[in-house]
């Protein structure tokens, strides 16, 4: 049985209990006024019996069942693994699950290693079915002891807000438990490339050439870890990005909360957020084809040198493609502000022009600013459109004409491929990410301290 219909199996059957649990307590003859709770908690209090048990069974084998077929695995192989490094071994072990599961290999496979493979996929026949059935047995056990337990004097709503509020407490602790080791992967191996490179020469330093000699001998590649042109470049396409985001999507948002009659803001809605669903890919191509060399003509005509790869064309895509996170939370903001004060505005006399200035926007600008923040986030973290319309010159330079290139652009170029994480080259991701998690988090208090001004003001 796959994961999938296994899942599928367990929710069918968590269903079923729900009904089953509230059919029991209506048809003790009681009637609704003289049950402690409504007959749907009676039902979801069974549920809960059903569904934690059976997918807590499922959640274990996710967990336990790659390590126990790596043991059944390497027991097979014998003196054969023994001998091999860790990384030896964990290739051939990914060799072995190819050829299990009928994937690419990366060697010629062997007699050991068929045997291996053929081993391997009967023992995750064996794992899958008896973990199937020990799931399928659970939700069974839990519905008839829940369902057991259901009557109409039984207190089922507290049972049931307990279990939520469990729930609701363990994901919050999953929430914050995860940016807590985000934060220390981070600072731990940020700490590790510091320990190699200067921290002075990382923030201040003018050349960024991060590729290191893999030889004593070998010259040209020593490595220059200087940040300023990544940050330089990171910063000026962010500026163009929310140059064009910003004021055409507080405006289109204000046009169609404010101006637009209610069929032209139902059609033309939905056709803006459009926007948001397009793959960034797709922006990159349309930034390299169409806008890039839109600019560079242009700028030929008038005398100007613009490089194929700019930072102009970029940023000006980019701003295209968050325009709907300016306009639509902007637009919902606004809308969100009570119809009294309007009204109290146009009763001093005051136009709707001066209404929108001087009253909706104030009241509304803890919002807008919400939304412009998480456009500089979109901005900031996007990678596609750069890689693809501005380059990986790392060019200290305010000229939006000339190639440029962006923190989340150097992360994803120095992670590519097997890496060595002992070298300073692969160490300078996490500095980048460190640096660029420190510069998000500053905007989100700049953001925080404008929002609580005004509502001290407006509420």
């Amino acid at each position: 049985m796959t994961f999938t219909l296994l899942t599928a199996v367990l929710l069918v059957l968590t269903m079923l209990s729900y009904r089953l649990g509230r059919q029991r307590v209506l048809a003790s003859g009681s009637s609704v006024k003289d049950m402690h709770s409504l007959p749907s908690y009676y039902g979801a209090y069974v549920a809960l019996w059903c569904g934690i048990p059976a997918f807590l069974m499922v959640f274990l084998w996710q967990v336990l069942e790659p390590q126990f077929l790596r043991s059944i695995t390497l027991s097979g192989l014998g003196d054969t693994a023994r001998a091999l490094s860790e990384t030896q071994l964990n290739l051939l072990l990914n060799d072995i699950r190819s050829l299990a599961s009928g994937g690419i290999l990366s060697r010629e496979p062997d007699a050991a290693m068929t045997e291996a493979a053929e081993r391997y996929s009967t023992w995750r026949n064996i794992s899958t079915a008896l973990w199937a059935v020990v799931a399928i047995a659970a939700a069974i056990g839990g519905l008839s002891y829940g369902r057991r337990l259901v009557n109409p004097t039984f207190r089922a709503r507290p049972a049931v807000e307990r279990v939520i509020k469990i729930v609701l407490i363990v994901a919050s602790t999953i929430a914050i438990l995860t940016t807590v080791g985000i934060v220390v992967s981070l600072l731990f191996e940020a700490l590790r490339f510091f320990g190699k490179v200067p921290i002075t020469e990382f923030l201040f330093g003018l050349q960024w050439s991060p590729q290191t000699a893999l030889r004593a001998d070998q010259v040209g590649s020593s490595g220059a870890f200087g940040a300023i042109p990544v940050f330089a470049g990171t910063f000026l396409i962010t500026i163009i990005a929310m140059t064009v985001a910003v004021p055409i999507g507080l405006m289109s948002a204000i046009y169609m909360s404010e101006y637009a009659s209610r069929r032209f803001r139902a059609i033309v809605k939905p056709i803006l957020e459009i926007l948001a669903g397009i793959p960034t890919v797709v922006y990159g191509f349309f930034a390299a084809l169409t806008i890039a060399p839109f600019f560079r003509g242009l700028g030929e005509s008038v005398g100007l040198g613009v490089a194929s790869e700019s930072a102009l064309a970029a940023g000006v895509v980019m701003g295209i493609m968050i325009i709907p996170f300016v306009s639509s939370l902007s637009d919902d903001v606004i809308n969100a502000v009570p119809q009294a004060m309007r009204d109290g505005s146009f009763a001093l006399g005051a136009t709707h022009s001066e209404t929108i200035r001087q009253v909706i926007i104030p009241a509304a600008l803890p919002g807008i600013v919400g939304s412009i923040l998480l456009a500089v986030s979109r901005a900031i973290g996007e990678t596609m459109i750069v890689v693809m319309a501005a380059g990986l010159a790392a060019n200290l330079t305010a000229n939006p004409l000339q190639a440029v290139t962006t923190v989340t652009v150097q992360i994803v170029t120095l992670l590519t491929g097997d890496q060595e994480f002992d070298s300073a080259k692969t160490l300078a991701a996490f500095a980048l990410g460190l640096v660029l998690f420190v510069v998000t988090l500053g905007l989100n208090v700049i953001a925080l301290r404008v929002v609580r001004k005004y509502r001290e003001k407006y509420d």
